[in-house]
């Protein structure tokens, strides 16, 4: 017969690791590429629309690291879920570890708040609901639905997206962001693990600094 006690433990262990998993930083089996530096923590491209609370779009950006960045030469780039052609916003500055960026995009007839002060501006109307956003090590534009490029540093496809790292992230809204998890600090390089839906949350390099250091030992 089966001993229903040893079940039970067993049930509440299995609980347990259940709830310690959701705590700490989630890493699938095989991870590729994971980035010890700048990632990108949070897209929302509703703002402006009907029903949003922001006026802008925006991209943030957060040095999840343990030594400065210099974001010199750098850009932040955009395509819509399945196209080829990417918009640039060229960066500048040094990110701090910890330290977070925003990056300001298009604004809309809709919206009632201001972001905070941007560290950086563009001009790039993203799509509410799918995308691909990319951080490059360069101000070139990219090319191809999903490229293939050394000089990528992080790359988010979300909804309906074509190319993403893993799968991308949920589809949002426009009252709705892609939020990484952990404060923005855990990189599985798989875009639906790593964020979340929720609201608008912009956070710029004035804001308190993420500690990444749990997630980095992962």
């Amino acid at each position: 017969p089966v001993d229903l006690s040893l079940l039970r433990k067993a049930e509440s262990i299995l609980l347990i690791i259940s709830l310690i998993s959701s705590m700490v930083c989630i890493r699938p089996a095989v991870v590729n590429a994971v980035s010890d530096t700048v990632i990108i923590s949070q897209i929302y491209g509703g703002g402006g629309n009907s029903g949003a609370e922001y006026k802008n779009d925006y991209i943030e950006l957060l040095n999840r690291g343990t030594t400065p960045v210099s974001l010199n030469g750098w850009s932040v780039q955009y395509a819509s879920a399945s196209g080829s052609a990417w918009q640039v916003t060229p960066l500048s500055g040094v990110l701090q570890p910890g330290q977070y960026y925003l990056i300001q995009q298009a604004s809309g007839s809709g919206g009632t708040l201001d972001l905070p002060a941007p560290d950086a501006i563009g001009s790039i109307a993203m799509s509410a609901t799918s995308g691909k956003v990319a951080l490059v090590n360069s101000q070139t534009a990219l090319s191809d639905t999903c490229p293939k490029n050394a000089m990528i540093i992080d790359f988010v496809g979300y909804g309906t997206a074509n190319c993403a790292e893993g799968r991308p992230a949920p589809t949002l809204s426009n009252r709705t962001a892609a939020q990484r998890v952990q404060n923005g600090c855990q990189d599985s390089d798989d875009n639906l693990v790593d964020f979340s839906i929720a609201a608008p949350f912009p956070r710029n390099s004035t804001f308190t600094a993420a500690d990444c250091s749990i997630c980095l030992l992962y």
